[in-house]
């Protein structure tokens, strides 16, 4: 499935699903499924109200998805889209407003940093003999087509594309031939990050932490349809123009053993995200640093574009 948190007008996110630029409503489609049974009473309130929750409901809680997506595909398949709109059942893909898969206030955003050797070699460091982790707060993830604000406290803005795996099966001390059956799906984080103020403050933190700094979509694809993370291209646009284009089979640490060691002694939660790091192509090694006004689009095999435009705070 192709998760998405979804906005109408000014109505709160809500969990639905793309299918042939359609968005489907998953939680009504769930009530109307229920309707056609009699069984309002029961459905009412019963699908999850937000992609964590969706996420923290385990097995159930997919399979209603799931139930709810075939019933939806079956409605935009036969039905026109017009009509399944006022029914509040599916919308037109150009006329919603996606938001981050998993909206702010997230879990914890676990992030990879120099996990691609040629990106190692362009910063000028050596190739990590253990993966190296940092986090960003959750409250600087915006979604798709939202502003990515240029600080003035920064002058070397930059970009990063990655892969991240979002946790659905709580596990600590996983084994790393256990890893992926811990993984929900797949989105795409843009690890935006001040170069200047990660020089300056010794650690990577402050400098990858700004409002705004965190750009998460545009959908969560559920785990069975990658069954493979590690043979995706990666790649980042500014303005059209190739900056970054990789593979993520070119990663030093694969998803699997990134989650192995990260969850030793440490229990990763359902929701949680790890943002896997990114391949070389940076600004920080070509000096071509974002400016207000620059669009990036991160894209990852798979899963799509995540697009954003650098603006003034």
């Amino acid at each position: 499935m192709h998760l998405v948190t979804f906005r109408r007008g000014r109505s709160q996110g809500r969990v639905g699903a793309v299918w042939n630029q359609a968005v489907l409503d998953l939680g009504a489609i769930t009530r109307d499924l229920a309707a056609q049974r009699g069984a309002v009473g029961r459905a009412r309130g019963g699908f999850p109200k937000s992609m964590l929750e969706l996420i923290q409901g385990g097995a159930p809680a997919l399979e209603a998805a799931r139930t709810a997506w075939e019933a939806g595909k079956r409605l935009v398949e036969s039905q026109p889209l017009d009509e399944l709109a006022r029914r509040k059942l599916a919308f037109p893909l150009a006329k919603i407003r996606l938001q981050a898969p998993i909206p702010a206030p997230a879990r914890n955003i676990f992030c990879l940093g120099r996990n691609y050797a040629d990106h190692a070699a362009e910063r000028g460091a050596a190739v990590p003999e253990h993966p190296v982790y940092f986090t960003k707060p959750a409250h600087a993830v915006v979604g798709p087509g939202d502003r990515v604000l240029h600080h003035t406290v920064t002058k070397e803005l930059d970009y990063e594309v990655e892969l991240t795996a979002v946790i659905g099966l709580a596990g600590r001390d996983i084994p790393r031939g256990e890893a992926l059956r811990h993984v929900f799906g797949y989105t795409i984080i843009n690890d935006v990050t001040a170069r200047d103020l990660q020089k300056r403050h010794g650690q990577w933190f402050k400098g990858k932490s700004l409002d705004t700094f965190c750009p998460m979509g545009p959908i969560l694809v559920t785990a069975d349809e990658i069954p493979d993370p590690q043979a995706l291209a990666v790649s980042l646009r500014v303005n059209g123009q190739v900056r970054q284009s990789s593979n993520t089979s070119k990663m030093i640490f694969p998803v699997d053993q990134c989650i192995e060691v990260l969850s030793q002694g440490l229990t990763l939660l359902p929701g949680d995200v790890i943002a896997t790091g990114t391949p070389d192509g940076v600004g920080a090694a070509t000096g071509n640093f974002l400016k207000v006004g620059d669009r990036m689009e991160a894209e990852v095999e798979r899963i799509g574009v995540l697009a954003n435009k650098v603006a003034s705070p």
